[in-house]
């Protein structure tokens, strides 16, 4: 493995200790006071008034390294959405940076190579799970009312009407977050002004991950159902399951449907290959679930006539666990596989191309063949008895 190759394997765990590193440095004058103080009565109750100063000597850092040490683990995690949140904190510390004379030189310029790591690895930030990003989702939100209502009430006297209690100061956040901006309360100084747009764009990123993340795949997920119709199990009996679109399965499918029975094939995908009147069940028929979808366990038979001889005896297996009535018909394609696809006892064994072998080799050399041996050769059972041994013929 070449060296560029673990780098990008590992850089998911490279930015996430980055990030939580800047987070921690951005925290500035807490971490300072709880590393001077330690962790005593006296400290914590000193915390508000520290959370207060930070606030007041640049509130943009302290949030976004509270956000930050929050988001490392989710990007160790490989979390989509901490990734988002991420790299808009970083966009808007740096845009704060060029803005401003708040932000160190060599600090900004570490942001800008994050930034950079976080677009170039961006490949590797790719787990969207529903239930983690509600959870970021939902603490991020709480996290930036509150820090919208904390701002407010401290920059009160900065406002055209002074913000002096937590009501006022969460009707603000809100109005504020969701850019309605009525215009009753807005900012007289430049400061009120810089911490007012931050929460603007801290509240937009954090509504749009969450939108992003959780409530389109929910959405998405319930038209799809909408639209196309959620499939359900189908209730049949007596019938029988075909799980291949082979040649071997097409044809089955036409004989019994003469002898009037009724067939539903197992499939990745639907197709014109397959007989119209066919009822199919999408999915893997290796799937437990998928077999109880095409009721597998009340059929009469499942067939696995697919063209690889593991996939079919893989069939028989999950055919096995449903516990049903139904017998177990696998093809067998490849001399080498006969004995192999025994050993998982199928009820029959059909090897339709090893007896064209054989039947070729018998014309060549005038053997007599009567009509048990060809059923004994296209048809084997496939349960043995105590140690017998299994012939590969």
């Amino acid at each position: 493995m070449t060296a560029l190759s673990r780098l990008r394997e590992l850089s998911h765990f490279v930015i996430a200790a980055a990030v939580l590193a800047m987070g921690i440095f951005q925290l500035g004058s807490l971490w300072a006071e709880l590393r001077t103080g330690g962790f005593t009565l006296d400290t914590l109750q000193k915390l508000p008034q520290i959370v207060e100063s930070g606030l007041v000597s640049g509130g943009n850092r302290m949030v976004s390294g509270v956000f930050m040490v929050i988001m490392a683990p989710g990007l160790a995690l490989r979390s989509r959405l901490a990734w988002v949140v991420v790299t808009m904190l970083v966009v808007i510390d740096i845009a704060l940076w060029l803005t401003v004379s708040h932000t160190h030189f060599l600090f900004g310029s570490l942001e800008l190579v994050l930034l950079a790591a976080l677009y170039l690895f961006r490949a590797q930030f790719s787990h969207t799970s529903i239930a983690a990003a509600s959870i970021f989702s939902t603490g991020s939100l709480f996290l930036v009312i509150a820090y919208g209502v904390l701002g407010s009430l401290i920059m009160g006297s900065q406002f055209s009407t002074p913000i002096t209690d937590i009501g006022t100061a969460f009707y603000f956040t809100i109005v504020t977050m969701s850019t309605v901006g009525y215009g009753d309360i807005y900012p007289t100084s430049a400061d009120a002004r810089l911490y007012v747009i931050s929460l603007i764009i801290l509240g937009l990123t954090v509504f749009t991950a969450a939108i992003s993340t959780v409530l389109l795949p929910f959405l998405q997920s319930r038209l799809h159902d909408f639209l196309a119709g959620k499939e359900r199990a189908m209730k049949m009996s007596g019938h029988y399951v075909i799980t291949s679109r082979s040649n071997l399965a097409l044809n089955t499918c036409r004989e019994l449907h003469e002898r009037g029975e009724s067939v539903i094939f197992i499939v990745d995908t639907a197709g014109e290959d397959l007989p119209g009147d066919a009822q199919v069940v999408t999915g893997n028929p290796t799937d437990i679930e998928t077999l109880k979808h095409a009721s597998g366990k009340t059929a009469k038979a499942i067939m696995a006539l697919g063209e690889d001889d593991a996939t079919n005896a893989f069939v028989v297996l999950a055919a096995k666990e449903l516990q049903g009535s139904a017998q177990t018909v696998v093809a067998v394609n490849n001399t080498k596989n006969l004995a192999k696809v025994q050993r998982v006892q199928p009820d029959m064994v059909i090897a339709p191309t090893i007896l064209g072998g054989e039947l070729l080799a018998m014309a060549l050399t005038g053997e007599d063949v009567s009509d048990q041996s060809l059923i004994d050769r296209l048809i084997k059972t496939g349960r043995t008895d105590g140690d017998d041994q299994v012939s590969d013929s």
